[in-house]
C-alpha cells in the first residue's frame, strides 16, 4: 500500500482528494432532513407567576427565559457553565440556566434578577452592589446578585465551602473575605470588580448573620 501510494504523483493526488470530497457533500445534500421534534409540556413559577409553556425538549432554561418570556435581564455569556452570568434561582438553589433543559424544571419555583425585588423594594443585595459599586459594564451583575443569594442561602444552612477550616464547620457564621471569593468563585467578572462584589456580599452576610443571632 505504502509503495502504492509512493506512485501517485501530488496531481493525481489532489484529484482523488477532490472526487471525494465531492461525492461526500453529494451524499450529506441527499440525505434526509431531521423530522419535527414533538414539543414537551412544562409548567414553571417564573418570579412569582405562573407558566405553562409548550417547548422543544432541546430548549435550555436560559433560552426559554430570553427568547420565549423576554426575561433578558439573565445573561448568555459563554453557555457553557464557565462564567456564570447565566445564573438563576431554582427552589432557591443556584443553577446555571445555560446548562439547565427547560423541560427538567417542571413545577419548579424560578427567580430570575427580575424577581429579586419585592413590592418595587431592591433586594439587599442590589442595593448592596449598588453602594458598594459592585459593577462597571453590568453584564454578569444579574448572575453575580442570584449567586449570592444562593451563596448566602447555603452559607446560612452552614454548609462550607473548601476552605472553611475544620473547626467552623459546625453552622453559619461571619464569612471572611477568602469564603465570599471561593463560594463565588464560579462567577466571573471581567472589568475586575472583584474586591466591590466582595464588599457587598460581605455587607448583606454580616446583616443576616446580625438578625440570625438576636
Amino acid at each position: 500500500m505504502g509503495q502504492a501510494m509512493d506512485n501517485i504523483t501530488r496531481r493525481e493526488f489532489a484529484g482523488v482528494t477532490a472526487a471525494a470530497m465531492s461525492w461526500s457533500g453529494s451524499e450529506l445534500e441527499a440525505a434526509p432532513p431531521v423530522g419535527p421534534v414533538n414539543a414537551f409540556h412544562c409548567s414553571l413559577n417564573i418570579n412569582g407567576e405562573a407558566h405553562d409553556i409548550e417547548c422543544d425538549p432541546r430548549v435550555t432554561l436560559l433560552d426559554l427565559l430570553r427568547e420565549r418570556l423576554h426575561l433578558t435581564g439573565t445573561k448568555k455569556g459563554c453557555d457553557h457553565g464557565q462564567c456564570g452570568a447565566c445564573t438563576v434561582l431554582v427552589n432557591g438553589i443556584r443553577v446555571n440556566s445555560c446548562l439547565m433543559l427547560a423541560v427538567t424544571q417542571d413545577g419548579n419555583q424560578i427567580t430570575t434578577i427580575e424577581g429579586m425585588a419585592t413590592g418595587g423594594q431592591l433586594h439587599p443585595l442590589q442595593a448592596a452592589f449598588i453602594e458598594r459599586d459592585g459593577f462597571q459594564c453590568g453584564f454578569c451583575t444579574s448572575g453575580q446578585i442570584c449567586s449570592a443569594a444562593g451563596m448566602l442561602r447555603e452559607w446560612r444552612s452552614g454548609t462550607p465551602s473548601s476552605v472553611t477550616p475544620a473547626s467552623n464547620r459546625t453552622g453559619a457564621a461571619e464569612l471572611t473575605d477568602p469564603e465570599i471569593r471561593e463560594r463565588m468563585a464560579g462567577n466571573i467578572c471581567r472589568c475586575g470588580a472583584y474586591p466591590n462584589i466582595v464588599a457587598a456580599v460581605r455587607d448583606v452576610s454580616q446583616r443576616q448573620h446580625a438578625q440570625d443571632t438576636k
